[in-house]
């Protein structure tokens, strides 16, 4: 089952029951097929391609299906498997970024050509994300009980560790308009930091205990603002100023009270799709102004997470309780996490390059698959 084995097309398209939106099925195999994690794109900049992972030969490879349809190509053959949710696509679209025990990897999406750029021994490491330059990659990982946050350089040059901590340190971004400085978690609360990229000026950018649950923070377009979740409340944006050398937040407001589970923006700040949970009520666009967002779909996903039911942060009293001794990198899929997990169960909403398209994942035959959605109204 080498890389570059070539499968056919397994799209299925169909219009959505609730709306009358075109919908494809990407991927139509009896394994767990997802997406990208939705803090990236899933799409080639392009448009052509969406990048998955699979476990259809034993363990997690990275694939890419032509879009909308079309055959779809194996591009790596880990014996081990990849992190299936690390990938990041480089911005000219030439290589995916990715993590596999203890390594950071690119391969390249045309030649299937493979290098690593760092290696650490028995850590356990999570997402890829990559600066605005793409000059630089960020990525968090646990090792020997501590948590770090590495960055190194996308050309292979450099990789170093530099911020060291006892708590978890998960989903680390660049800021867009700044590629010094990087937007990280840290879990349990207080949640959301912002550190330079060099490991210098950590800060604490909102000071919160655990029974307040933000979620899913990421840039909102190129900008000083974050955009973030509180669980299940409300959707909040937050301004930072950078005019004083390190960068504060000058205001938190409310953009929209509801249900909002994980947040994807647009590339210019100016819409969110986001999914629900605990209601269940869909997949959701809301355009920044606006009092309500619009119904997309719904994906009949399973939302699994027992941590979703509440309205506070997990406890390592909660992941021992669920039969789990890790709780570090919990969103990993190396160990099935049943506390905000499984992550295959989670729609994930993200967007196309031209923003046409939703692509979601959903379980609703069983296993999970890839799906996309079409944003635009259908013609009555």
């Amino acid at each position: 089952m080498a890389k570059g084995r070539v499968l056919p097309s397994e799209a299925i398209e169909h219009r959505d029951d609730d709306t009358g939106r075109r919908v494809i099925q990407i991927t139509d195999h009896n394994s767990i097929n997802h997406h990208l994690y939705p803090l990236t794109r899933s799409f080639t900049p392009d448009g052509k391609w969406v990048i998955f992972a699979s476990n259809r030969t034993g363990v997690y490879q990275f694939y890419k299906a032509a879009f909308p349809t079309g055959p779809i190509v194996q591009l790596t053959d880990d014996p081990k498997g990849v992190n299936g949710y690390s990938g990041h696509i480089s911005a000219d679209g030439s290589e995916l970024f990715f993590t596999a025990h203890g390594q950071v990897r690119a391969v390249h999406l045309e030649t299937l050509h493979e290098r690593t750029l760092a290696v650490w021994d028995d850590a356990s490491i999570g997402e890829i994300n990559l600066s605005s330059n793409g000059h630089w990659w960020v990525t968090a990982l646990k090792r020997k009980g501590l948590s770090y946050l590495a960055v190194g350089s996308t050309d292979g040059a450099t990789a170093e560790l530099i911020w060291e901590t006892e708590r978890t340190l998960i989903h680390p971004q660049f800021c867009p308009i700044d590629d010094q400085w990087i937007e990280y978690a840290q879990d349990p609360a207080p949640r959301m930091w912002l550190i330079r990229r060099n490991g210098s000026d950590n800060v604490c950018l909102y000071d919160h205990d655990n029974n307040e649950f933000i979620v899913h923070e990421t840039w909102l377009g190129s900008s000083w603002n974050l955009i973030f979740v509180h669980w299940s409340f409300a959707l909040k944006i937050m301004g930072l100023d950078p005019a004083d050398g390190v960068p504060r937040p000058t205001f938190v407001q409310t953009l929209w009270q509801g249900n909002a589970w994980h947040i994807a923006p647009n590339k210019d700040g100016t819409k969110v799709l986001f999914d629900t949970n605990h209601p269940n009520k869909g997949i959701f666009l809301l355009s920044l102004g606006s009092t309500e967002p619009a119904f997309v779909c719904q994906p009949y996903a399973s939302c699994q997470g027992t941590q979703w039911a509440q309205t506070r942060y997990a406890t390592k009293e909660d992941f021992e309780r669920a039969g789990k001794e890790d709780w570090a990198l919990s969103w990993m899929e190396a160990k099935v996490d049943t506390v905000y997990g499984p992550q295959w169960t989670h729609p994930h909403p993200s967007w196309s390059p031209d923003e046409k398209w939703c692509l979601f994942d959903s379980d609703r035959t069983g296993t999970t698959q890839v799906y996309a959605v079409e944003l635009a109204e259908p013609s009555l």
